[in-house]
């Protein structure tokens, strides 16, 4: 089973910047062909994605985050990075790691907040 495990989270305040990462214990084969993204779930809100990036590098994004945020992907060290800027108080959740679409198991998440 493949484990997912978050990187970079913590307190900030509104205007900074913060750099998250996600390391997949798969194989590199397997990992270079998914499709990942990060995902994000708000006190009282649905997880969801906000950012993916095809196994050839190309990324997407929602609304909410594009102009901000950027995904990116090492396929030689099996980890996708996520480097947020311009962050607000709204983005304050938990942060995740997934394939596109996500598999069964979810990492721990790393808790970001994002003070006024």
């Amino acid at each position: 089973q493949v484990q997912l495990v978050e990187s970079g989270g913590g307190l900030v305040q509104a205007g900074g910047s913060l750099r998250l990462s996600c390391v997949a214990s798969t194989s590199r084969l397997l990992f270079g062909l998914k499709s990942m993204g990060w995902y994000r779930q708000a006190p009282g809100r649905q997880r969801e994605l906000f950012a993916r990036v095809t196994r050839d590098g190309d990324p997407n994004y929602a609304d909410s985050v594009k102009g901000r945020f950027t995904i990116s992907r090492d396929n030689a060290k099996n980890t996708v990075y996520l480097q947020m800027n311009s962050l607000k108080p709204e983005d304050t959740a938990d942060y995740y790691c997934n394939s596109v679409p996500p598999g069964v198991n979810w990492g721990q998440g790393n808790q970001v907040t994002v003070s006024s």
